[in-house]
């Protein structure tokens, strides 16, 4: 079993989705979650996952946290020893998020944050091994490549396709793996 298929197991979706849509837990589609954000397609957050790869003591950062659902894998893929920092620019969500994550005690040191208008990601706490984004974006955001580390990893939808970013230390123009059309609500900018 793979270790995301592991944090899947403990960390499961149900209890990161209001009451009425939990009946709908085992449907693989995103599920609303109120003010227009939704709780992502288990299919689609396993494959981010995997080819996120984050590793026991990675700092990594979740923007669209959301639910929290995402933050808590996360928490559980870096366990005790990483850290996760969740972005959401939804205050009413962010505040479910935590919630959510303060139910399920997650696996390791999570903060939460409300986006700040003009600022995407959290520079405050970068570099970052890994950065995940749950929003599509018009192109690769360079605010959020310059907040990873050296050999940092980055998996974000963009204009609809998955990419994988990975900024190496020697090398100025950062890798980009391309891995298939998804969709995603569009990643605010600004």
């Amino acid at each position: 079993m793979s270790r995301v298929a592991e944090a899947f197991a403990a960390v499961p979706r149900d209890g990161f989705l209001p009451p009425e849509q939990r009946r709908f837990v085992r449907r693989d589609g995103a599920l609303p979650i109120g003010y227009g954000a939704t709780n992502s397609q288990p299919s689609t957050v396993r494959a981010m996952l995997e080819l996120l790869d984050a590793r026991p003591g990675d700092r990594v950062l979740d923007v669209g946290a959301g639910s929290g659902w995402t933050t808590a894998l996360l928490a559980w893929l870096v366990g005790p020893e990483g850290r996760v920092v969740g972005v959401e620019r939804i205050p009413q969500v962010l505040d479910f998020g935590r919630a959510n994550l303060t139910a399920a005690g997650p696996a390791g040191p999570v903060e939460l944050h409300l986006a700040r208008p003009g600022a995407l990601g959290w520079p405050e706490a970068a570099p970052y091994d890994r950065v995940l984004v749950s929003a599509d974006a018009s192109a690769v955001p360079a605010p959020l490549v310059d907040q990873l580390a050296p050999d940092g990893v980055m998996v974000i939808p963009v204009r609809g396709e998955m990419l994988r970013i990975v900024r190496r230390a020697d090398d100025p123009q950062p890798e980009v793996e391309r891995h298939g059309r998804y969709s995603f609500v569009p990643l605010v900018e600004e």
